[in-house]
């Protein structure tokens, strides 16, 4: 996906730990405090690259049996597009849950799987 986006002229910003998904668990095993300083140091990153983007595509896949998955990371990251007026797009709908009229509220662009309406 990277590369189709790339292609059609995207500049990509990847998410923390990207190249090494392990961190998070990596961390844990740290301890508590350790993991909970380096989770604030993530959002605060996130936090930094969205401000520096035009926008945010939202990878939402099937995780654990959860169609449409929106992590908490992933939420607030959403959270601060829409605070500084930054398009959102999600790949597949919006899912039910708790947060689902939250994420309605930031007027998410639905693309379906369809690469070509990012803009």
């Amino acid at each position: 996906m990277k590369s189709e986006l790339e292609a059609a002229g995207h500049t990509i910003t990847l998410p923390n730990s990207y190249t090494d998904r392990s961190m998070e668990e990596k961390m844990r095993t740290q301890g508590a405090e350790t993991h909970a300083k380096w989770k604030s140091e993530m959002i605060k990153q996130s936090c930094t690259k969205v401000a520096e983007m035009d926008a945010v595509l939202v990878l939402n896949f099937e995780k654990e049996g959860m169609q449409n998955y929106i992590g908490g990371t992933t939420f607030l990251e959403m959270y601060e597009a829409w605070k500084l007026g930054k398009s959102i797009y999600m790949y597949n709908d919006i899912p039910e849950g708790m947060l689902r009229d939250e994420i309605s509220g930031f007027s998410p662009v639905l693309i379906h799987g369809d690469l070509s309406k990012l803009t």
